[in-house]
């Protein structure tokens, strides 16, 4: 498993990671984790932002002149050192030893703590439980969590041998979850299966 991303920032709710190569983030909603010792903290993935390394310096345009993005890479190497990628991830469980919880964990992921994307062996053992929904559900703003679960399941779907039955199944639990919601309920399950 290679490493991705190293913690730059870190609550018991969320992290923010800082890639290694730009634009090299994991999708919005992929199960990734921070630490790989004893303890090891799960968060799916909620945003990704390419900007400037420097607080308040906005990247600048630079292709005016050119025939596709890759030139204005090529044109300008520099680019590679002034601009970053880092994600946020919204922390969904974590391990300890080797037992897995599926809430969050008493302390936040250390600073400089690698970053790994979880392979499907781990992802499809993570979500055998739907115990995590309940936390995205209430991701902030309004509506972020919705993304989530649909773009989570998703992915979570291909590490299943039966994609069906396991959408069928984190679709029977939303439906608890969401219990009177039913608008905001089918939103997600159409986009659990786009």
């Amino acid at each position: 498993m290679d490493k991705i991303a190293e913690v730059v920032e870190s609550s018991t709710s969320q992290f923010t990671a800082q890639c290694y190569e730009l634009h090299q983030a994991p999708p919005l909603g992929s199960l990734v984790k921070a630490g790989a010792g004893a303890v090891a903290v799960y968060a799916v993935v909620s945003q990704v932002i390419t900007a400037s390394v420097e607080p308040g310096r906005r990247a600048i345009a630079r292709g005016k002149d050119e025939v596709d993005e890759t030139a204005v890479y090529r044109e300008n190497p520099q680019l590679l050192k002034l601009l970053r990628t880092d994600f946020t991830a919204l922390v969904v469980g974590h391990r300890q030893e080797t037992k897995l919880h599926h809430y969050l964990p008493p302390q936040p992921a250390r600073l400089h703590s690698f970053v790994y994307v979880c392979e499907a062996q781990e992802l499809q053992e993570f979500s055998q439980r739907f115990d995590c929904l309940s936390l995205l559900l209430a991701a902030q703003p309004a509506g972020l969590g919705d993304e989530l679960i649909a773009a989570f399941l998703r992915q979570a779907a291909q590490a299943h041998q039966d994609h069906h039955k396991f959408l069928v199944a984190a679709g029977k639990e939303l439906a608890v979850l969401l219990n009177g919601q039913t608008s905001r309920l089918n939103a997600i399950l159409r986009r659990m299966k786009e």
